[in-house]
C-alpha cells in the first residue's frame, strides 16, 4: 500500500476549511499588510492558515515533510531526496485577499518525486472547493456559507464549451506582454476567442472545470502557486504544460508530444512558464 493509498482526500478538505475559517474571520476584521523581500505582500492571514495547515499535516502524517512559502525555506540538498512531500501555499493571490475582490485560494499538494498527485483549493468567499486524488477523479465541491460543510458535488470537468466559443483565462495581477501576445496568436485560430481575467489558482481551476479552455502564463511564479491547483487539472483530464516559445499556442492545444510537463521539487522553486490546457473532450 502506497502512502497516497493512506491518504484520505476529505481530511485534506477539512484542513483547508479550517484555515479557511480563519482567514475569513481577518478578512472582514481587517488587517495590516507587510511586504517581503520581494515585494509580495503579506497579512496575519497568510500566517495564521500557514500555522493551521502546517500543523494539521504534521499531527496526520508526522513522517510526509512539509514545503509552504511561509516557512523557512529547505535545503535542495535536504529536499532532493523526498520521495512525497506536502506543497503549500496557505493564500495564493494575496494581493486580492488585501484588494477583497474573493479572488484567492488556499491550496494544498501532495507531491511524489516530482508530479503532484493530490490537490486541494478552496476559495473561501465564492464556497468553491476543488480537490482531487490521483486515479479517483477530480472534483468541485460547493460549501455552505459557515465553510464548514460541503452542500454539493460535482466531477470535473463540469461542461462542454460550444462549438463557437474559446475561453482564455488570464492572471487578473500579472499579465506579460508575452502572455498577451500569446492570446493574440490563439485568436487567428479561434475568431470568437474571449478572454476572462480572474486572480489566483481559480484560473487552473476554470480550466478543469471546462469554463476556460487554456490558462497560458509568461510570468514569474513558484512551485506551490500552481502544485495543488495542477493535480485538479491533470485528474480532470488537463495538463499544465512548460511553455516553449518555439511552438504555436496551437500546439498546446492539439497536446503536441514535443511539450513537457511542469515538474516539482526542482533545486529552483520559482516554475517555468506555462501553458495549462483543458481535457481534450471539452
Amino acid at each position: 500500500m502506497s502512502i497516497l493509498d493512506n491518504i484520505k482526500l476529505n481530511k485534506i478538505e477539512d484542513i483547508a476549511l479550517k484555515a479557511s475559517r480563519v482567514v475569513m474571520q481577518i478578512y472582514k476584521d481587517g488587517f495590516d499588510v507587510e511586504y517581503k523581500d520581494d515585494n509580495s505582500p503579506l497579512t496575519k492571514a497568510d500566517l495564521k492558515a500557514n500555522d493551521i495547515i502546517c500543523t494539521s499535516l504534521e499531527k496526520l502524517y508526522p513522517n510526509i515533510p512539509i514545503l509552504s512559502e511561509e516557512n523557512q525555506q529547505i535545503d535542495y540538498e535536504e529536499r532532493k531526496d523526498w520521495e512525497y512531500y506536502w506543497c503549500i501555499d496557505p493564500i495564493d493571490g494575496t494581493k486580492e485577499f488585501v484588494k477583497k475582490n474573493g479572488e484567492f485560494t488556499i491550496n494544498i499538494a501532495l507531491i511524489h518525486k516530482n508530479t503532484p498527485i493530490l490537490g486541494v483549493v478552496f476559495a473561501p468567499v465564492i464556497n468553491k472547493l476543488y480537490s482531487a486524488k490521483k486515479e479517483s477523479g477530480a472534483y468541485l465541491k460547493i460549501v455552505d456559507n459557515n465553510n464548514s460543510l460541503i452542500i454539493k458535488e460535482s466531477r470535473l470537468p463540469l461542461t462542454k464549451n460550444s462549438n463557437d466559443s474559446f475561453v482564455v483565462v488570464a492572471s487578473k495581477s500579472n499579465l506579460s506582454q508575452e502572455t498577451k501576445d500569446f492570446i493574440t496568436n490563439l485568436s487567428i485560430f479561434y475568431p470568437k476567442l474571449t478572454t476572462n481575467s480572474i486572480g489566483s489558482s481559480l484560473k487552473f481551476c476554470m480550466v478543469a472545470e471546462a469554463s476556460a479552455n487554456i490558462y497560458p502564463r509568461v510570468a514569474p511564479t513558484k512551485e506551490w502557486d500552481s502544485a495543488a491547483a495542477d493535480a485538479i487539472v491533470r485528474e480532470a483530464g488537463g495538463m499544465v504544460y512548460q511553455y516553449d516559445s518555439s511552438l504555436s499556442p496551437i500546439d498546446y492545444i492539439k497536446k503536441d508530444k514535443r511539450l513537457k510537463p511542469v515538474i516539482y521539487n526542482k533545486q529552483n522553486l520559482y516554475n517555468p512558464n506555462f501553458v495549462v490546457v483543458g481535457s481534450l473532450e471539452c
